[in-house]
């Protein structure tokens, strides 16, 4: 299992960035779980544990977001392992 941040920069509030990007884990990569938050600067965080091909396509779904977002830049953080958790929320 790996542990990735990702930093979403762009115009990815207010666009149901976050929601997406629960909906794609959901039905795409169930076995990832961590978060998607907003952060004060506009950005967007991700933190996804889960298997490398897993995290994989989660990573190029960022890279996209949905349709009404108009993503940027996609900063990718490796980081040790975190604390566990359940499943995949909003925070």
């Amino acid at each position: 299992m790996i542990n990735r941040r990702y930093r979403i920069e762009g115009k990815v509030q207010g666009v149901f960035f976050r929601k997406s990007t629960l909906e794609y884990v959901n039905h795409h990569t169930p076995n990832i779980t961590g978060y998607v938050k907003n952060l004060k600067d506009g950005s967007v965080e991700v933190l996804a544990c889960g298997d490398l091909e897993d995290i994989n396509n989660l990573e190029a779904f960022l890279k996209e977001g949905p349709e009404t977002a108009e993503v940027e830049k996609v900063t990718l953080i490796e980081q040790p392992a975190v604390a566990n958790f359940k499943d995949f929320q909003v925070g």
